[in-house]
């Protein structure tokens, strides 16, 4: 039996503890809401299990060759940091592959800050959602779980309550919103009532949520679920500004802000101990973005910032076990 005052310093703390506010009636409520500020604790331990990405890309046509590139080059970054395809799902909402005005069929490219020019599609892309499949409802449904029946499990998020995850989204957008193929647009509030779904369903751990459109930061204004860090490529009032064109494809293949990205993530590798602020955010310049990158901090109190790393989201959490002796190949004749 929970003693009455220990009832009443649960009332006081645990809003200031979990950031919402509680209506506590009797002894189930108090119980609840007990179970509930123990369970944001605990999942709030920084200790994940498997990291997944999700990355859209929201625009059509051949002018928007940009935001494709930007996506796969995302895509083939967490893939060469160990995340499989299994763990990721790809949204492109056109493609720019197979684009006839493509003057270099059946690719698509980026540059790098070393002037090399990578294909970024190659054989083994793996693309889930693809052409008029890439719609807020779709997407929606990936965050949140509520398939159709007998959606495919490659077109689906399956994720736990120890999962990290990377949502990438790059696009046309304004305040507060991100258009999808011209046609239709998703909210702040949208974004911040699907991520609520998610940790009440116990869908993830953490999210390190990274937009790349016209006033970016303003995404994440609705968002209040917790242990969500909103990272994005301008402030309001803001435009988001691609990198430099390639005068054989004909348009830019890269914006600034995720440019910028890539850059920093070139040099980090599997198992890398660099950190996510310190060796990547903090050298989001606004003199090389042409606009103010945007971090929204508010809804991370689980654990220090500082703590966390480049590869808590890009990139596989694996644990290995090793036996205390090696196992003898070739009949213990050591070769090579």
């Amino acid at each position: 039996m929970i003693r009455w005052w220990r009832l009443a310093l649960l009332v006081l703390l645990l809003p200031q503890v979990c950031g919402m506010d509680l209506d506590v009636e009797g002894d189930n409520e108090a119980s609840g809401a007990a179970e509930e500020a123990h369970e944001l604790l605990r999942r709030g331990s920084g200790q994940h299990t498997d990291n997944w990405a999700v990355l859209v890309c929201t625009s059509r046509f051949w002018f928007n060759y940009r935001h494709i590139a930007n996506t796969l080059a995302v895509y083939r970054t967490v893939k060469r940091l160990g995340m499989p395809d299994s763990h990721i799902i790809l949204m492109l909402a056109d493609d720019m592959a197979c684009n006839p005005r493509n003057s270099e069929p059946g690719a698509v490219y980026t540059d790098d800050r070393r002037g090399v020019v990578a294909d970024l599609y190659g054989d083994d892309i793996q693309v889930d959602y693809k052409g008029y499949e890439v719609t807020v409802e779709s997407f929606t449904r990936v965050l949140t779980g509520r398939h159709p029946e007998g959606t495919p499990p490659s077109k689906r998020l399956q994720t736990t309550e120890r999962s990290n995850i990377l949502i990438y989204m790059t696009g046309h957008g304004g305040d507060e919103f991100l258009k999808f193929q011209d046609a239709e647009e998703i909210s702040s509030r949208d974004l911040a009532d699907s991520f609520s779904q998610m940790w009440q369903k116990r869908r993830y751990n953490e999210i390190l949520f990274m937009a790349d459109t016209c006033q970016a930061g303003t995404l994440a204004n609705h968002f209040y679920s917790p242990q969500i860090l909103a990272v994005g490529s301008s402030a309001k009032d803001e435009n988001s500004y691609s990198y430099g064109h390639n005068d054989h494809i004909g348009v830019s293949l890269v914006d600034r802000f995720t440019f910028k990205i890539l850059d920093t993530l070139q040099s980090v590798s599997v198992g890398s101990s660099a950190r996510l602020f310190s060796d990547m955010l903090d050298k989001l310049q606004p003199s090389f973005l042409l606009s103010t990158p945007t971090m929204n901090k508010r809804l991370w109190k689980h654990r220090p910032l500082n703590e966390v790393l480049v590869t808590d989201f890009f990139g596989a959490t694996i644990t290995v076990e090793t036996g205390a002796t090696p196992y003898p190949l070739n009949g213990g004749v050591e070769v090579g």
